[in-house]
């Protein structure tokens, strides 16, 4: 019987994608302590806040810069004539409805992209029937009986959309659509974020997305309505002030976003708009901004990205850098003055409906380029999931890319893939991550998805397993989950080498293993794990994932992709030969489906090792 019928027999109950609060060890791995300043008391909100509109993002004079540029500025001008084509292609869709898949609301996730643009497009234009359309879509979402509290990423993302619609376009609506638009972000979005008893509150004093994306989105909402409601806003933006240092500090040291570059994407884009909105409305943004590693996280969404455009998605991440990245990134550029940061093809010629497209040309009217720096050709990312990697020479489309991880399973969207790496030579991704999968479905068969235990089900997923990420295992048994593999050492120079830890990863299955990664050319690259088992241990497996196809030869293999070769050399032991074992189709009906993938295997028998110590050797090179 297939996983599919087992669970529907079984009637589980849908249980949450995401675990708000990870209670693990791994907290302890990242011991930097974050702190806002945090003044905000009715009286200093009186005193400090910005008594005209707009306020949020925008300001009177920051709309004066806006508008200057759009006379001066291709870049400007481009992304202006996208976001008229974007706006009215909103014209043209249905009004919202309040419609839920399982336990999310569609709408939410569209809504700060709608209203955003449209309301930024009638700031600039002052069109009639984009204001029709403006109000019209308040109307709507406001009478909607609730914003789906049980799942908070929607309310916070609705009350920041609505918060920015009022603040841009509130002089110009209907009062009593401004009223009950406000009264709406009071009702339906900011007194729920109190039921602390409620579904899925973690978020309050979590670590991971959810913190940053809901304190967030409450403080727009919060200052929306700062004159309606002054006790409100106060209490909800001291509590902000508080409680998002908890997701801050993971960026810390160095700006290795520990859910990846995809929730990258998505927790920042809300750490963004806190910094952002505090600034305008009340002066300053009380540290958000200057918390450790956060504008250096940028550097780290830009080397997790490989010559092909793919990116290192570990981590429930998407596998290329999308058009809502390249807005967020646009924030980073304006902050810094780095070119580095600005993606001017993509301002050229502009796609993908960014959720926070709207802001996005305010912060590219910001941009004044001081500097543009270089990428390091190599990095490394410390903190709770840490990440490194080596790249060839710069600006050469066919260079090496060489990205690989530590960390645990038990961090947030985190799975089994302490070891792994990823790897692109002449253009070819010739070792993949299999990546993210849609939760949904899983969710609506009652999929432990949420369950971070050892035992959990979650780990027999193919995008979860160790045994289905290119890393090393023994006993092919699944690595412990709540301890964590560090990069133990990273060298830089000709020929950098960086050294994961995975002993404690592999739960007394052997005494000691250290997977070591060598850029021995802008060719080659070695993958060199040492180790030393015990009388538990039965066999080591070495294990690649690729889509290429792959001739097995007498010491390794040749991989053949996109008309280009890899070769895949086994330098130690002697006379091993690799296994390949399909997953086109994956092995579960509920995984997800990846063509032609397969994983390439080395396996060691632990008889054959003399003392109890032992070295796999490989080589990856271009032909």
């Amino acid at each position: 019987m297939t996983y599919i019928a087992t669970y529907f027999f079984k009637k589980r109950p849908i249980i949450a994608m995401i675990l708000l609060v990870m209670s693990t060890s791994l907290s302890a791995q990242n011991q930097v302590k974050a702190k806002l300043e945090n003044p905000i008391t009715e009286a200093y909100l009186k005193q400090h806040l910005r008594k005209q509109s707009p306020r949020l993002i925008l300001t009177p004079d920051i709309e004066k810069v806006l508008k200057e540029r759009l006379k001066s500025d291709p870049l400007v001008q481009s992304y202006h004539r996208y976001l008229q084509k974007d706006a009215q292609d909103i014209l043209k869709e249905p009004l919202t409805q309040h419609t839920l898949e399982g336990f999310r609301m569609l709408p939410a996730f569209e809504m700060p992209h709608r209203l955003g643009v449209l309301a930024m497009v009638y700031r600039l234009d002052k069109n009639p029937e984009v204001l029709k359309r403006i109000n019209e879509e308040l109307l709507t979402v406001s009478s909607f009986a609730d914003w789906n509290p049980q799942h908070f990423l929607d309310v916070s993302q609705m009350s920041l959309a609505v918060a920015l619609a009022i603040d841009w376009t509130g002089d110009a609506l209907p009062k009593e659509t401004v009223k009950l638009a406000k009264n709406a972000i009071i009702e339906k979005g900011l007194l729920p974020s109190y039921n602390v008893n409620g579904e899925r509150m973690g978020w309050i004093d979590g670590v991971n997305n959810w913190n940053s994306v809901c304190h967030g989105g409450m403080v727009a909402a919060a200052l929306a309505i700062a004159e309606v409601n002054p006790a409100l806003a106060t209490k909800t933006i001291a509590r902000a002030l508080e409680k998002l240092p908890n997701s801050l500090k993971e960026y810390a040291p160095d700006g290795a976003y520990p859910e990846g570059p995809g929730y990258w994407r998505f927790g920042t884009s809300f750490s963004v708009i806190a910094s952002n909105v505090l600034t305008t409305a009340l002066g300053q943004d009380f540290g958000v901004a200057a918390s450790q590693g956060f504008l250096g996280s940028a550097d780290f969404r830009l080397q997790m990205t490989g010559p092909t455009g793919e990116c290192f998605n570990f981590a429930d991440s998407d596998s290329r850098m999308d058009g809502e990245t390249m807005v967020l990134m646009a924030w980073f550029a304006s902050q810094t003055g780095n070119g580095l940061y600005l993606n001017k093809p993509f301002f050229e010629k502009p796609y993908g409906g960014a959720r926070l497209a709207g802001p996005g040309i305010v912060w590219l009217s910001q941009f004044s380029q001081k500097k543009t720096t270089e990428l390091t050709p190599e990095w490394l990312g410390r903190g709770a999931n840490p990440v490194a990697v080596f790249h060839g020479e710069p600006n050469d489309p066919n260079r090496l890319f060489l990205a690989f991880k530590g960390g645990a399973a038990s961090i947030s969207h985190g799975n089994m893939d302490a070891g792994t790496f990823v790897f692109e030579l002449n253009g070819v991704r010739w070792v993949i991550d299999p990546g993210n999968q849609n939760y949904y479905l899983l969710n609506k068969i009652g999929f432990q998805l949420s369950n971070y235990t050892q035992q959990s089900e979650r780990w027999s997923l193919l995008t979860k397993s160790n045994l289905t990420h290119s890393t090393i295992t023994a006993n092919d048994a699944r690595f412990k989950v709540n301890v964590m593999a560090p990069i133990s050492d990273f060298k830089k120079g000709s020929q950098p080498e960086a050294t994961i830890d995975m002993t404690k990863v592999l739960n007394g299955l052997i005494t000691s293993l250290e997977r070591k990664f060598i850029k021995e050319s802008n060719q080659s690259v070695l993958i060199e794990d040492r180790f030393e088992v015990n009388d538990s241990t039965q066999f080591i497996t070495w294990g690649m994932m690729t889509v290429a196809d792959v001739l097995p030869t007498k010491n390794g293999a040749v991989l053949k992709q996109d008309g280009k070769e890899l070769k895949l050399t086994i330098l130690s032991p002697d006379h091993l030969a690799v296994s390949i074992i399909s997953l086109d189709p994956a092995p579960l009906s509920i995984d997800k489906n990846i063509k032609n993938l397969k994983r390439i295997e080395v396996k060691v028998p632990a008889y054959l090792l003399k003392d109890k110590k032992g070295m796999i050797q490989i080589r990856l090179s271009g032909i």
